[in-house]
């Protein structure tokens, strides 16, 4: 999976770069295009090294020849010197952050062995506890089992991250302070996955490598229905289960909900701090039980697990997606694009 994300997108940057005219490009696709075919030994060492082999996360191959070349920290540090006098000190260390992720990730693992195996993912299609618990009961289990579900991605994520930050790779900037920040391949923001107030929050937060491979070689090129086409593209990435295209192909009328909902509510939510704060704790909810529903069929991956769990929640979030795509106006009078204000942040913009 890793290697198909690499393969691919260094192919479309090797054709951006010497297949098609700068005017064409896009401002991302002219800064990451390869002006020149990687030599077998570079394109090998790219696709198989050691880093990211096992579960990536997919780098981009400009940052990874940087980063071989040991040119990565100097144009960093080149950039930087002029604000904050980087310059100044001694060769950024990834120790301390080295040593927090590998907490993070010992944390995870006694989740998982404490927490994750007492809610079984299997049990919200247990037939006998679907026919006798009651529907909220059944709401409460799936969302905390899908909960305690999340932490063995946090492992995997953020050991594959610590790895490559151990190795020296990973420098993305440095703050106003002279901080170094090491999160260029970071795959996770578990913190805002955990107070993400939109479903398009969460995406962003959620396997971050990923997602953007998926804007790059997808959302970015296609010609019409970049968003469906996207998470048609993400399913057929993950494999042939058929809860993987469950689980994306519901995504896309929620998505389209969530972003007709947030057009028609939100504004009326922004003249006080009170207000603003009842919008974000109900939308925090809905999101992860949003959440929730859509990747059950991701997680009990076959079709009849799939049907039995949807039956037993009586398909109520499609249902109220697509309703909400039906009957409210995709652009209410008065509508303008979102911006930034006291209230708005990047995380929760629409694109």
């Amino acid at each position: 999976m890793i290697i198909t994300q690499k393969v691919t997108t260094l192919a479309f940057q090797v054709h951006d770069g010497m297949s098609r005219k700068q005017e064409e490009l896009k401002d991302d696709q002219r800064r990451l295009a390869v002006h020149s075919r990687p030599s077998l030994l570079e394109y090998l060492s790219y696709n198989i090294n050691f880093l990211s082999i096992l579960v990536g996360p997919c780098s981009l191959y400009k940052d990874y020849i940087e980063f071989i070349k040991g040119q990565r920290v100097k144009r960093v540090r080149d950039s930087s010197s002029q604000q904050n006098g980087w310059d100044k000190l001694p060769e950024p260390s990834p120790v301390r952050t080295v040593i927090n992720k590998l907490l993070v990730c010992v944390c995870c693992l006694l989740w998982f062995f404490i927490i994750t195996k007492a809610f079984p993912i299997t049990y919200n299609v247990d037939p006998q506890f679907v026919s006798d618990a009651s529907f909220v009961t059944r709401l409460a289990y799936a969302l905390i089992s899908i909960q305690a579900a999340r932490p063995k991605f946090y492992f995997a994520w953020t050991l594959a991250d610590a790895v490559h930050n151990a190795a020296g790779f990973g420098v993305s900037g440095v703050n106003e302070r002279g901080e170094v920040s090491w999160d260029l391949v970071s795959n996770v923001h578990i913190w805002e996955i955990e107070t993400a107030t939109s479903f398009k929050s969460f995406i962003d937060n959620w396997n971050i490598q990923t997602a953007l491979w998926l804007k790059r070689v997808c959302h970015d090129r296609a010609p019409f229905h970049r968003m469906p086409l996207t998470f048609v593209l993400s399913a057929i990435w993950h494999g042939v289960y058929p809860g993987y295209y469950f689980t994306f192909i519901t995504a896309i009328p929620i998505t389209l909900a969530a972003r007709t909902v947030r057009r028609n509510f939100r504004e009326y939510f922004l003249s006080s701090r009170q207000l603003k704060i009842c919008y974000d704790v109900v939308t925090w909810a809905a999101t992860q039980m949003t959440i929730c529903y859509t990747v059950m069929p991701f997680l009990l991956l076959a079709i009849k697990p799939t049907m039995q769990y949807y039956r037993s929640m009586y398909f109520h979030v499609h249902v109220i997606s697509i309703l909400a795509v039906i009957l409210l106006p995709s652009k209410p009078r008065g509508f303008k694009p979102e911006r930034l204000d006291q209230h708005s942040n990047n995380n929760v913009k629409e694109d």
